[in-house]
Formats: structure tokens, sequence, C-alpha cells
């Protein structure tokens, strides 16, 4: 089992930035691919981001190319995203989650957090 909590929510004016970390705990934090998803008020959920157990490999949803970064240290057993000239439709509860493959491009994720909430502003 892995246990994910996310933090790092909270309330940005347009434009601004936001941090959001997500600790593991539970199995080896290491081999797991790791991304992160959000869903938007009576929307689905939807693919944000995601990082290769090894850190090698990166895919991001068209919508947060070149303003999101995702990164992972796995000695702190954390992943983060950092969000950057953020947008009002960037508003939704950000989910981490984890995959027993060591590569999960855009889905397939074995364990979920609980999510943060993260308003922006316009």
């Amino acid at each position: 089992q892995v246990q994910l909590v996310e933090s790092g929510g909270g309330l940005v004016q347009a434009g601004g930035s936001l941090r959001l970390s997500c600790l593991a705990s539970g199995r080896t934090f290491s081999v797991y691919a790791m991304g992160w998803f959000r869903q938007a008020p009576g929307k689905e959920r939807e693919f944000v981001a995601a990082k290769s157990w090894s850190g090698t490999s990166t895919n991001y949803a068209d919508s947060v190319k070149g303003r999101f970064t995702i990164s992972r240290d796995n000695a702190k057993n954390t992943v983060y995203l950092q969000m950057n000239s953020l947008k009002p439709e960037d508003t939704a509860v950000y989910y981490c989650a984890a995959s027993l493959r060591r590569w999960a491009p855009s889905g397939g994720m074995d364990y979920w957090g609980k999510g943060t909430l993260v308003t922006v502003s316009s």
C-alpha cells in the first residue's frame, strides 16, 4: 500500500504561482511512476502531469505545458507540481497519484491522494 498526502493548495490571483507537494509513505517510493490530476467543479478528473520512476521521462497535458513543472525527490518521497502563470481555468482539486508501473504517461494509476484545492481568482 502507498499513502499519498497533498499539500500546498490555496487561493491565488491569476498570473500567480503555487507549488503543490505530495508526500508518499508505505512502499518504496522510488519504484513508482507519479502523476498529478485535477478535477474542476462539474467536470471529470483530467490528467495534468506525469513523471517516471527514474525522473527521466515527463509528460504534460497541453493545457499546462510551459506553465507547470513536475519534479520528484526520491530521497524525500515527495513529488512536486510547480504551477506558474495560473489562470482561473486552473481552479480545481488537484490529486497526486502513483502507479505500480515505472512509467504512466497519462493514467493507469493505482493509488490516489485525497486532493488539495487550488482556486485562481481573476
